[in-house]
């Protein structure tokens, strides 16, 4: 039997983000109540539940509803571009395959939310003193860490890659 050569084996990876991201905003949503802090590293990190009905950063958040869907069919047709560019990729090239999967998984995961809920659950709140960084979740964390991983490997991808060159 023959194995195929791509790197679409990486979308376990996708899989296990999404399972995992699933999971905490359930037990976010079952044990916190909404928008009141609870301290896990008190003057860094707290457990807040808040729900976005936006992008990043409430990006359109107050638009009336029709943001909803123009951020799942975005969200839809960024995952079948990255699918589609993850089948061309070689199966042992991490460096590519690793940011892929992980925005896969994480798109994913809001996605989910959006279709189910009309928001994405969001759950950690990262902060100090008077600053905070807007609250997010596991997805978020996956997306910001598949694309600074791909920006990363893709300028430095030649100068850390096997051979230095």
């Amino acid at each position: 039997m023959r194995t195929a050569s791509n790197a679409l084996v990486w979308l376990a990876l996708s899989a296990f983000v999404v399972v995992v991201d699933q999971i905490t905003k359930h037990i976010a949503i079952a044990t916190l109540l909404p928008y009141a802090p609870n301290p896990v590293i008190p003057g860094f990190l707290n457990w807040t539940l808040a729900f976005n009905t936006g992008a990043a950063f409430s990006f359109l958040h107050d638009a009336g509803g029709w943001q909803r869907w123009l951020f799942s069919v975005l969200a839809i047709a960024v995952c079948t571009a990255l699918v589609i560019w993850l089948k061309r990729v070689p199966r042992g090239d991490w460096r590519t395959a690793l940011p892929l999967a992980l925005v896969i998984g994480g798109a994913i995961g809001n996605l989910i939310d959006r279709v189910r809920f009309g928001r994405v659950t969001d759950f950690i709140e990262v902060y100090h003193q008077q600053w905070s960084w807007p609250a997010f979740n596991v997805a978020d964390s996956a997306i910001s860490v598949g694309a600074v991983l791909l920006i990363a490997f893709g300028i430095g991808g030649r100068k850390l890659g096997a051979g230095g060159g």
